[in-house]
């Protein structure tokens, strides 16, 4: 039996991906601009154990001491689609400088992501969140949604919608996370032991 599309009707996965996200829509509209919203307290990113299609394992942690682009997107999201191609040349201009771009696949199988990947290869990692629980940790509620994380492992900014990331006034504010704060100079209040005769 073959089945057509009702082009009338949005397709049934981003519905239940929104289902399970708990969020109100399937994906974001595109970002009219190409700002970054700061997070204020810059929680800790949340870490991650997946594995990409090709089986090999993606963690958060691995980037610990680098900025990170991390991107929440599927191939059923034309805004996510859309912004694949920046994330490209982002990454290109970005990674040797130490800045990784991490793209979570989510709610989709490894044959999806492989088929999608076979015809737009990227360079940068492309972890699994096949149940949607990494996603949920973040509060993703519409795809994309991204985040950038600082050095030090906590989130600095979140865009939600597609962006152009390879936006030069976009890469100063990630390559402006490469400084470490200045560490608190040390304070005593009695003088270091001597030691000797």
């Amino acid at each position: 039996m073959h089945m057509t599309r009702n082009p009338g009707r949005p397709p049934l996965l981003p519905i239940l991906l929104a289902a399970l996200l708990g969020a109100p829509l399937a994906w974001a509209e595109p970002a009219a601009d190409q700002t970054l919203t700061p997070l204020s307290g810059q929680p800790a990113a949340p870490d991650f154990d997946l594995k990409d299609p090709q089986g090999h394992p993606q963690r958060l942690a691995d980037y610990r001491g680098r900025p990170v682009i991390l991107n929440f997107w599927a191939t059923w999201c034309p805004p996510c689609l859309e912004e694949m191609p920046s994330m490209q040349r982002a990454h290109e201009a970005v990674a040797p400088e130490g800045i990784a771009v991490v793209a979570v696949n989510v709610g989709e199988d490894r044959d999806t992501i492989a088929a999608f990947l076979k015809q737009a290869p990227v360079d940068f990692a492309v972890p699994m969140d096949t149940d949607t629980k990494v996603a949920q940790r973040y509060h993703t509620k519409g795809l994309p949604t991204t985040y950038v994380i600082d050095a030090q492992g906590r989130l600095a900014y979140r865009a939600t919608g597609s962006r152009a990331w390879d936006d030069p006034k976009l890469l100063e504010q990630v390559r402006a996370l490469k400084q470490a704060p200045a560490a608190a100079p040390a304070t005593t209040t009695n003088p270091p032991p001597t030691t000797g005769p």
